[in-house]
């Protein structure tokens, strides 16, 4: 393989294969937690974007049924997203509650967490993000059977909404 110069790094070319490309810009995305980069191939000068985020430990979600399966983030970034989608959360915004969902539950520190508490980590936050969101996956989260126990959780939204002293939160 050739000496790579400054600024030319080794990813393959999505395009064309080769393995010298260059970095032609660098952020920060998700409050620190990945690295956006903007790549382009020095041979056929097509451009692509590549993501770098920390490699996390391996947890094992142990489901209602008591079965368990490793945990799985695309599983969790569809669930958000069906819950999300036709909202007024932005691209960034998205991305910042998917890394505190993934946050939370690696924050309890346990290589097994209960799809519970999972569930209980997503509804957080999203409480905090968009309450049309929040209902939409409280619903099948909750399981909602029938109208009372849909208006139960509604008041418990408004409640959360509403501090001691009668003031509105976030």
């Amino acid at each position: 393989m050739p000496e790579l110069g400054v600024g030319v790094k080794s990813m393959k070319c999505p395009h064309c294969q080769q393995v010298e490309t260059k970095v032609i810009e660098s952020r920060d995305v998700a409050n620190g937690e990945s690295i956006r980069r903007r790549r382009e191939c020095l041979g056929c000068q097509h451009r692509y974007t590549t993501y770098e985020r920390l490699e996390r430990p391996t947890i094992t979600v142990i489901k209602k049924d008591g079965t368990r399966q490793l945990y799985n983030r695309t599983k969790l970034v569809a669930g958000l997203q069906k819950a999300c989608e036709k909202t007024t959360i932005s691209g960034s915004d998205f991305e910042d509650l998917v890394v505190r969902v993934e946050k939370g539950i690696y924050d309890c520190g346990d290589v097994e967490i209960s799809s519970t508490k999972i569930g209980s980590i997503v509804m957080n936050a999203l409480a905090d993000t968009n309450q049309i969101a929040y209902v939409r996956f409280a619903s099948v989260y909750r399981n909602f059977t029938d109208l009372e126990s849909f208006e139960r959780e509604l008041s418990r939204i408004k409640a959360r909404l509403i501090a001691p002293e009668g003031v509105k939160q976030k």
